[in-house]
């Protein structure tokens, strides 16, 4: 089986968690042995084709990269894409699954779809109704109309929760017969450091309890939370530092507001941290706090919690399904500082307990969240897929051993569907 994977972030480009994704996806399916072809966007000052196996990475470039906004980068993006499809696929000798990931990559895999009659799957990892708490200028309506054009082009939406899961049926109006299998992520453990781990005294003081922050400065992403209950926690922990690890266009808003509450001595903002500091952030942490408003799944509580870091989360979501309060974690009210500030209280004070909770918590994800448990479920939605496709007019169209390229769609199929 061969699959074609477009992804607008692959490492090391990596904007958010999707790239990690995708990344120990394909890995985990080319160990299986599947032929895996990514399409993704170019940098890192890597070259535009790789090949590792039964594993390629095609790199591509935007036909604009100076577009008016981000929307419109993302089409020239997916211009660049479907070039690179179609060349890819004019060649195969052997029916192929596309796989699509968010709305950034939709009309690529769209694109291929029809001209190649072939099956597009596609995972959502997010939506923009819940990114933006609603949908509020024409900017959002746009972006939630591919999202929704894309689970309508898709043979199966894969999602990574049964809260997504319902968020997309809902938000989408997809027909009952729409499969939406939910695959959770997986994780890879954090590496081993190359060479002895940075001091701890480069993140907090001697003595001084130390939590993070770990991801995207955006608003959902909750560190704005985490700092409205900051206060109450140096009240009980006057030497403790919070490291806000991460970037975002909401780091000078959150810059502004460590000023206001008076946390300048308390809070240090890291950036983006590269492998060695990752994990001694992990490593020498008391506690992760995750304190999204709006969180499909929660990669980054899995994180902490494959490193036996003790954890407070928000009650929202994907880690919702994934932390059991007072067994391997805690939670708090999502949106809500004086809950938050309550069990990063709770997690401080009773460190042994916290970290009897951390080593459940890790031996939990060793169990349930790898990626080749990810891989196993995503090729069975594949090989579901395929059968499906074979007894199609599209399928049984198709002649082996020729390429799929088609002109036109397959017989009784309109070019709309």
């Amino acid at each position: 089986m061969r699959i074609v994977m477009l992804s607008w972030e692959y490492p090391p480009v990596i904007e958010g968690g999707l790239a990690r994704h995708v990344h120990g996806l394909a890995t985990a399916l080319a160990r299986r042995g599947l032929r895996v072809h990514i399409i993704t966007r170019a940098g890192g000052g890597l070259p535009d084709y790789e090949e590792n196996g039964t594993l390629s990475i095609q790199r591509v470039h935007p036909y604009l990269s100076h577009a008016l906004d981000f929307p419109g980068w993302a089409m020239h993006l997916n211009f660049a894409m479907a070039e690179a499809g179609i060349r890819y696929l004019r060649a195969q000798r052997e029916p192929v699954i596309l796989h699509a990931h968010d709305w950034l990559s939709a009309y690529a895999g769209t694109v291929l779809k029809h001209g190649f009659c072939l099956p597009l799957v596609a995972t959502v990892h997010a939506t923009e109704h819940g990114r933006m708490s609603g949908i509020h200028h024409a900017g959002h309506k746009y972006i939630h109309d591919v999202e929704w054009w894309l689970t309508y082009q898709a043979w199966q939406v894969i999602v990574c929760s049964h809260a997504m899961a319902e968020e997309v049926r809902r938000l989408f109006c997809l027909p009952a017969d729409k499969s939406v299998p939910v695959i959770p992520n997986g994780i890879d453990l954090p590496p081993d450091p190359e060479g002895p781990l940075p001091p701890r005294e480069r993140l907090a003081p001697p003595g001084w309890p130390l939590i993070y922050f770990l991801g995207r400065l955006v608003p959902e992403k909750g560190a704005g939370v985490l700092l409205e209950a900051l206060p109450r926690v140096v009240e009980r922990f006057p030497h403790l530092r919070l490291v806000i690890a991460g970037r975002g266009p909401w780091e000078g808003e959150l810059r502004e507001r460590v000023w206001h509450l008076g946390l300048q001595d308390r809070v240090h903002f890291a950036g983006f941290l590269n492998d060695g500091d990752r994990w001694a952030l992990f490593r020498y942490a008391d506690l992760a706090v995750v304190p999204s408003t709006y969180e499909p799944f929660g990669i980054v509580a899995l994180e902490a919690m494959a490193a036996g870091t003790p954890l407070v989360v928000s009650d929202v979501g994907g880690m919702a399904e994934i932390v059991e309060h007072g067994v391997d974690g805690r939670k708090a009210l999502p949106g809500h500082p004086d809950s938050l500030a309550d069990q990063i209280l709770a997690a401080l004070h009773d460190p042994a307990g916290s970290r009897q909770m951390a080593a459940r918590a890790r031996a939990k994800v060793l169990a349930r969240y790898t990626w080749d448990r990810v891989a196993e479920a995503t090729e069975k939605v594949y090989r579901q897929v395929l059968a499906e496709w074979a007894a199609s007019p599209w399928g049984m169209a198709a002649s082996p051993g020729d390429p799929p390229f088609r002109l036109t769609v397959g017989p009784s199929v309109s070019p709309l569907q």
